[in-house]
């Protein structure tokens, strides 16, 4: 190998060594001479070979880290197996670099002794009622540590509770139980609506029908009244014609004959109704019977 091909490769080697080019949300932290000298953007960065060095390559895409299952106890001392994963991002690739010697260690450890601490805080039933005041006290423990780290925490999420296996069983129980109690709740509701509304079609079929009866007897009423009041009305006209024709020319004659001829009538029928008959004495004088029922009748007669 010639000189002049040994120069050329080394030339091409330093060209290739003064070029960097840094991709799209990647951050390279970049030392002189072993001291921070940079942060080189995205697209093409020259350095100056033997001199410089890329010492940390960061990504500034949010990063989902897994948190392994751990052993929590709760305030009623019971233990429960937890994991999670929290979602962070590199917003200071400096203080990545050099805050803290591995930030995703840092995490990790951070967000399970917080979910230990959170956890201890509440009773079992609570634990799975409260998953997002359990997500944000370890989403604000770890942001307020990570201040110095360059990195921020978005969420943090727990992904399963798991209980021993005699609370399963008897957290089984008490929801049999539960159900079994609404179930009767339920019915009995039920039953007592049922009743109620029984109880609301007697009512309203007892008013209805008394009702019916008052307006009926009020209709019965007002026709017997009707009827009366026609009977007498009726009754009042004809003594009004018998009256008038009293007064005319023979009228008397004609209630003598009319007198005559029902007590004629009556006398017969008491006849038929028995054996034994009492007379009266002048009952030969039919005339003299007669006078004195006529004697009555102009006794009614209003005075003119």
């Amino acid at each position: 190998m010639t000189p002049l091909l040994v120069l050329l490769v080394l030339v091409i080697l330093t060209i290739l060594m003064t070029v960097k080019v840094v991709p799209q949300q990647t951050a390279y932290i970049l030392e002189r001479l072993g001291k921070f000298y940079g942060v080189l953007q995205p697209g093409i960065n020259f350095i100056i070979p033997f001199f410089d060095r890329i010492a940390y390559k960061y990504t500034l895409k949010e990063s989902a880290i897994d948190i392994p299952e751990q052993i929590c106890i709760t305030r009623d001392n019971v233990q429960v197996r937890m994991d999670g994963v929290i979602f962070i991002q590199v917003i200071d690739p400096k203080k990545a670099a050099y805050g803290i010697a591995d930030y995703t260690f840092a995490v990790i450890q951070l967000a399970q002794t917080t979910m230990r601490s959170e956890i201890g805080k509440l009773d079992l039933d609570k634990t799975f009622e409260e998953r997002m005041i359990i997500n944000r006290a370890v989403v604000q423990s770890i942001d307020d540590a990570a201040i110095g780290w360059g990195v921020k925490v978005l969420r943090y999420e727990i992904k399963n509770i798991t209980p021993p296996q005699s609370v399963l069983i008897a957290m089984e129980k008490q929801m049999q139980a539960e159900r079994e109690r609404r179930s009767v709740i339920l019915q009995s509701d039920g039953e007592k609506q049922a009743a109620i509304n029984v109880a609301e079609g007697q009512k309203q079929k007892a008013v209805l029908e008394s009702e019916g009866v008052r307006l009926r007897q009020i209709n019965e009423a007002e026709g017997e009244a009707a009827a009366l009041r026609s009977v007498a009305e009726a009754t009042a006209e004809s003594i009004r014609l018998v009256a008038a024709a009293i007064q005319n020319e023979g009228g008397m004659e004609a209630v003598q004959l009319k007198v005559a001829d029902n007590f004629v009538e009556q006398f017969g029928k008491l006849a038929k109704a028995g054996n034994t008959l009492i007379l009266p004495a002048n009952l030969a004088d039919m005339g003299s019977m007669v006078a004195s029922a006529m004697t009555i009748v102009k006794s009614s007669e209003p005075k003119k």
